[in-house]
């Protein structure tokens, strides 16, 4: 049997969906998945991936390459497609692809409701609040697999990336340091670079020192931590997606908001210290009883709504104080 996986971003959502994929590989199944540019390096040599497709980015569409993707998808020749994406275009490719069933959420459990029109099957997750994670694995269930509490998140092999992130650390004398990431998707989600500044100092104070990361346009935010921070934090070198993961992995600790690279910190079982506002930690968070969460809670939460007048700017009101405690906290914890 062959399962067609169909989540095509974003980074965070890509990596909770991995434990979909462990699963389907215990019990058997084969897999494809069809992935967007962005998060396709995660996939990239997966142990536990057969295929995998590239999908048109939304931002960059073309017609020429979606039919390219939905020859591939068809060539799969899935028995099941399976939709964690709960979108119209995840519906419409999952739908597209001549899988013999087409499996998703029920309406209520979607981003876009009315795309359920699309299933053959639709999937209700128990009463929320649940993990994104758990309702991921939920969807297993009409293929007759009960996973839920599963966290195993399969990642190809990274060794050359892993050697060159020692190679750099080797260059900049870092052994043991802290990674602060003040970037992701939603403005609405993140802290303060200046705040970050303060934690880094807060840290240097207890003796471990800071890497800002950033991705692609977010050198001018490392930037400004590291002004903020009095020489305490250093900005890291460029890294891929991959490199990144080989470099948290390394890490003592993970600082960040609800953003990809929290998310996958927290994959690779690097202690996370996770900033919260609008979304909910108990549906998006780190996992580990052992991690940190430090929220504000907005009136209108959990919201996903990119821009709202209700939660706009209620991550400044979480102090540094208050995340230089809790990455102590964390750091404590793993000494023990």
């Amino acid at each position: 049997m062959k399962a067609l996986l169909v989540r095509l971003s974003a980074i965070g959502d890509v990596v909770h969906t991995l434990p979909v994929l462990a699963a389907l590989r215990d019990h058997g199944w084969a897999t494809a998945w069809l992935v967007e540019p962005l998060a396709r390096p995660l996939l990239l040599g997966n142990p536990a991936l057969g295929e995998l497709i590239e999908a048109p980015a939304a931002r960059a569409f073309t017609l020429g390459g979606a039919r390219r993707a939905l020859r591939e998808a068809r060539r799969a020749r899935a028995d099941a497609a399976l939709d964690l994406q709960g979108l119209w275009k995840s519906a419409g490719w999952a739908r597209l692809s001549g899988a013999g069933r087409v499996i998703g959420f029920a309406r209520r459990w979607r981003r876009e409701p009315s795309s359920a029109v699309l299933m053959s099957e639709r999937v209700a997750p128990a009463p929320e609040p649940v993990h994104v994670i758990d309702k991921n694995l939920a969807l297993l269930r009409a293929l007759g697999i009960e996973a839920t509490g599963r966290r195993e998140f399969p990642l190809p092999a990274l060794d050359v990336e892993a050697a060159d992130v020692d190679r750099r650390l080797g260059e900049l004398g870092l052994g043991s340091f802290a990674i602060l990431n003040p970037g992701g998707g939603w403005k609405s989600k993140l802290w303060p670079p200046e705040r970050f500044g303060a934690v880094a100092r807060g840290l240097r104070d207890r003796g471990l020192e800071t890497l800002v990361t950033w991705g692609p346009g977010e050198d001018a935010l490392a930037d400004r931590v590291v002004a903020a921070s009095d020489g305490a934090a250093r900005r890291c070198f460029a890294t891929t997606l991959r490199e990144y993961v080989a470099l948290a992995r390394r890490a003592r600790v993970v600082v960040a908001a609800d953003t990809g690279p929290m998310h996958l910190a927290a994959a690779v079982g690097t202690p996370v210290v996770a900033l919260f506002g609008p979304t909910d930690p108990a549906r998006n968070g780190p996992f580990s009883p052992e991690d940190e969460v430090v929220r504000r809670v907005p009136a209108c939460a959990p919201c996903h709504r990119r821009a709202c007048p209700v939660h706009d700017g209620v991550m400044d009101g979480i102090a540094a104080d208050e995340v230089l405690a809790a990455a102590w906290r964390r750091l404590s914890k793993r000494s023990a």
